[in-house]
């Protein structure tokens, strides 16, 4: 459907994304009272999805989505892309929740994560057995049931789109592993960090979601645009987060900061500072790493701003990949907004 300005095509966008908020409101309402109805334990993991949805949100992945359909010409009245990018958001629910228990995190937007209340919930009760086995357990759980609830909204994929979820899935789950992986040898190797940002955090974020919103349509003449925009704001917002975990404000971020450096994470921003600067390399290979020390030389190396000028230069390349795709002028200034939203923001 064409539109003839950006109002017309935000307001496009938010309509369809209140109804994404209405098909996760609704399917976790029902599927909590159905399994209530069985046994008020049974609802438990839909309890600990819907925290995390109701908690808020930058909403990333299905705003993607959305924008990839409606700029391709979809129609703004799909049930079809309201259940993808609904999808889209339930996978990063239990990607967060499973991250949270890799990472050991307490919090999450603000409110302590799923694991942590099921440890507590286990003390408090005086339950048998090991409190953090049942709480790391059960969050796993949870995540995996956000994750079986997306594939139950995705069922109804056409044939030409389904390639696109399942590479998404497989990704994040990839990505994953060798953050662990990495960080475990304490490996000094920037384009592998890099790999590992765009991978399991851009490309689910920004630049599989974009496709699959296309191809639902059957627009896969905007895969290569959609690629070099998704690709390359993908690596903008995982660099983003790693300035926000090294220097930023827990309070802000709506979650505790420096996570990365207590879980020995090789990410992008470390990589560099490493390879750059010998402090920082000999500070990292040391079997327990000194944080106060490896915080302040990390500001002293300046690495921050080299990863800012980065950043500026891949929001400059994600927005000039969308020139000369095919793409209506309000859709291109919709995406050239939400890259910079995306790659300087606070949290």
């Amino acid at each position: 459907m064409t539109v003839s300005t950006v109002e017309d095509a935000r307001e496009q966008r938010v309509r369809l994304l209140d109804r994404v908020e209405n098909r996760l409101d609704g399917l976790l309402a029902h599927e909590r009272e159905r399994w209530a109805y069985v046994d008020p334990r049974a609802a438990a993991p839909i309890g600990d999805i819907a925290a995390l949805v109701s908690a808020g949100g930058k909403r990333l992945r299905p705003t993607f989505c959305l924008l990839g359909h409606l700029a391709a010409g979809g129609s703004p009245t799909s049930s079809l892309i309201v259940d993808c990018a609904a999808g889209l958001e339930l996978i990063h629910v239990g990607a967060l929740i499973h991250d949270d228990v890799l990472d050991a995190a307490e919090t999450r937007r603000g409110a302590p994560t799923a694991h942590v209340r099921r440890i507590r919930e286990h003390n408090d009760n005086g339950w048998k057995g090991e409190a953090r086995r049942y709480g790391e357990g059960t969050a796993i759980l949870a995540g995996d049931l956000a994750d079986i609830l997306a594939d139950r909204l995705t069922a109804g994929l056409p044939v030409q789109a389904r390639p696109v979820w399942n590479e998404l899935l497989t990704e994040i789950i990839i990505g994953q592993h060798l953050d662990v992986a990495v960080a475990a040898e304490s490996l000094v190797d920037p384009e592998i960090s890099r790999w590992i940002a765009v991978c399991k955090s851009g490309r689910y974020s920004i630049h599989r979601p974009l496709l699959l919103g296309a191809a639902v349509t059957g627009r896969e003449d905007l895969a290569p645009a959609f690629e070099a925009y998704g690709e390359a704001l993908g690596e903008a917002f995982q660099l983003r987060d790693d300035l926000i975990d090294a220097f930023g404000d827990s309070d802000v971020a709506g979650k505790p900061v420096g996570l990365d450096l207590e879980q020995h994470k090789m990410t992008l921003l470390l990589s560099l500072a490493a390879e750059q600067d010998p402090e920082v390399r000999s500070l990292i290979e040391k079997p327990r790493w000194d944080l106060p020390r490896l915080q302040d030389r990390l500001e002293s190396t300046g690495v921050g701003q080299v990863v800012e000028e980065r950043i500026d230069h891949l929001v400059d390349s994600a927005v000039g990949a969308l020139q000369g795709a095919g793409l209506g002028a309000p859709w291109r200034s919709e995406l050239t907004a939400l890259a910079h939203e995306v790659a300087y923001r606070s949290r």
